[in-house]
């Protein structure tokens, strides 16, 4: 999931702002896609996430147009934001199997669910008052939106109960 969504972001980082982007001495906006991949590959797991993590604000800066006099102060509460529903989503372990749980601990872990969705909420809603007042808050709903679009996509491609919902299905003879 993880290296999905990296490449996602990186590739989707290479058309918008290649040249904000570089890492290094790197033009990546002229290496072939496998090239990209051996560099990335090569990159400490520290260096990975600093390069996703800039890809991912050039992206959103880019298709938000956010001001060149905004993109600082957009940026540090866009990051703080994402940083706070992480830890937040780090609250809640969906790895567990329903159908072992008592009701009581189901009821229970329902009851987390909701408490966790709704902390989600009231982050979000938090960081919309303060964006608004670095951006308008049509850019706002913009960027909230295309954060459901990303969250899409990512379900489209995430495997489902093991499989590869991307692999080619076998033909028999």
């Amino acid at each position: 999931m993880k290296k999905i969504l990296f490449t996602l972001f990186i590739m989707y980082g290479f058309g918008l702002n290649a040249q904000n982007a570089q890492t290094s001495d790197y033009d990546w906006k002229k290496m072939d896609p496998k090239q990209r991949k051996e560099v990335i590959n090569n990159l400490s797991p520290e260096e990975r996430k600093e390069l996703l993590k800039k890809f991912r604000n050039n992206m959103v800066l880019e298709n938000l147009e956010i001001d060149a006099s905004d993109k600082t102060e957009f940026t540090q509460l866009y990051n703080e934001y994402l940083e706070n529903q992480k830890q937040i989503k780090g609250q809640f372990n969906p790895n567990f199997n329903p159908e072992t749980l008592s009701d009581d601990e189901a009821k229970a872990k329902l009851q987390q669910s909701f408490e966790v969705g709704q902390k989600l909420l009231d982050n979000r809603k938090r960081y919309a008052d303060k964006m608004q007042q670095v951006i308008p808050c049509q850019k706002v709903l913009k960027l909230f939106q295309s954060e459901g679009m990303m969250r899409d996509k990512m379900n489209e491609r995430k495997p489902h109960n093991g499989h590869d919902t991307t692999a080619k299905p076998k033909q028999n003879p």
